[in-house]
């Protein structure tokens, strides 16, 4: 993550939630009060956010001690302590709320990321996410993706050509043609979308690198793989649509050798960690 965009999105979330100023805080705790907080893990899961977190409170006093016990991507317990914050005591409560939704928000997506990931042990089979993520946090939702233990797919609409359903009508005279075509106007990788048999196997006749099976069963990816095979086919194959943590071995044990999945970052479970003051 570049540390700007980090600034900024702090800088930004606190201007939010601070308003004209915190009323309760600044009128009930005396300026020269200072405190220790720790922030607790109440629940098991995959640790992120913490640089952001520790961002939210340093540009609120540069001088806040943010000293943390844990990395990202660790694992934690229930009532583990991850971080201790010592400075002014209205500091501490101000950014509070800013400070714990960046790290449960990311922490979610990493620990969700790790369930997937985990599901998929024993196959080659990389979890990928997608751009279905909240307007103006990819950098760090992607960055929770990777402590989680997946793979970023692109980025941008810049990063690679990918042919969905609602481009192939502008794709005359056919898949194979305009993939030739955009490989004289592009470098950038090519990925080709499907939902069934005919449209895979006019995608196999391309130079496509990547064919993605679009809300097939896994019976029905397992079928893809092997048309794929017997194509002799180099594009990777991967699935998406409908992936669950309860069937997403059954996806990986077809040989497929991606799965995205956009549940990773558009509606992960939050991370309940907690803040208490000493």
């Amino acid at each position: 993550m570049k540390a700007e965009y980090v600034r900024t999105i702090v800088q930004l979330a606190l201007t939010e939630d601070i308003g004209d100023g915190d009323i309760t805080t600044d009128n009930l705790i005396p300026q020269p009060s200072r405190s220790k907080a720790r922030l607790i893990a109440q629940a098991p899961g995959i640790i992120c956010g913490l640089s952001v977190a520790r961002e939210v409170f340093k540009t609120l006093n540069p001088r806040i001690v943010f000293r943390t016990l844990v990395e990202d991507g660790q694992k934690v317990r229930p009532g583990q302590v991850i971080a201790i914050i010592s400075g002014p005591t209205r500091i501490l409560l101000t950014g509070e709320r800013v400070a714990l939704n960046f790290l449960t928000h990311l922490s979610g997506i990493a620990t969700t990321t790790r369930t997937y990931v985990q599901a998929v042990k024993p196959y080659k089979t990389a979890i990928m996410d997608t751009r279905k993520t909240t307007p103006l946090l990819r950098q760090l939702e992607r960055y929770a993706v990777r402590q989680g233990g997946g793979v970023n797919h692109r980025f941008n609409l810049n990063d690679m050509v990918m042919i969905k359903d609602n481009h192939r009508v502008f794709c005359l005279p056919g898949i194979p043609e305009a993939v030739g075509r955009l490989k004289l106007k592009t470098r950038a990788a090519i990925e080709v979308e499907v939902d069934n048999f005919d449209q895979l196997k006019e995608a196999l006749r391309s130079t496509a690198d990547i064919i993605l099976l679009d809300n097939m069963t896994p019976a029905k990816a397992a079928q893809a793989v092997k048309i794929a095979r017997r194509a002799k086919s180099r594009a990777l194959l991967e699935a998406s649509g409908g992936i669950t943590p309860e069937n997403i071995k059954r996806y990986a044990a077809t040989g497929v050798d991606r799965i995205s999945i956009g549940a990773l970052t558009h509606s992960p479970r939050i991370l309940d960690i907690s803040m208490e003051l000493e």
